[in-house]
């Protein structure tokens, strides 16, 4: 199970630099509402508390917004959760003050499709 003391600022050995350099580009964003795509093309959104090596994130006071064609985006409630780094697409900071303007409800959009390798 991860610690959340124990997620932050992990050393690589050297054989791991491609991972190394997405683990620092993550440092900035911990505390900070981010938005995560995975490959299955979930949207995830919330507070980063901390990642390791492999790129696992662990998400604070997240939600996931569901995507329709016919309704407005729901957004389900998911509290503290675990993303798997194989499993992450995309990591990306969320403007707040953007975020709070737009009308979820009124939103309406096809859902991302899975990525296929």
């Amino acid at each position: 199970f991860f610690s959340l003391f124990s997620l932050r600022r992990v050393r690589l050995p050297q054989r791991c630099q491609p991972r190394a350099n997405m683990s620092a580009m993550l440092e900035p964003l911990v505390d900070k509402v981010v938005q995560v795509i995975t490959n299955d093309g979930r949207n995830i959104v919330g507070l980063l508390k901390g990642f390791d090596q492999t790129t696992n994130v662990i998400l604070d006071e997240c939600h996931e917004r569901v995507f329709s064609t016919t309704a407005g985006v729901e957004q389900v409630m998911l509290g503290l959760y675990i993303v798997r780094g194989d499993n992450i697409a995309l990591v990306g900071e969320v403007d707040e003050e953007i975020d709070a303007e737009i009308d979820l409800a009124m939103l309406k959009a096809e859902p991302l499709k899975a990525v296929v390798h």
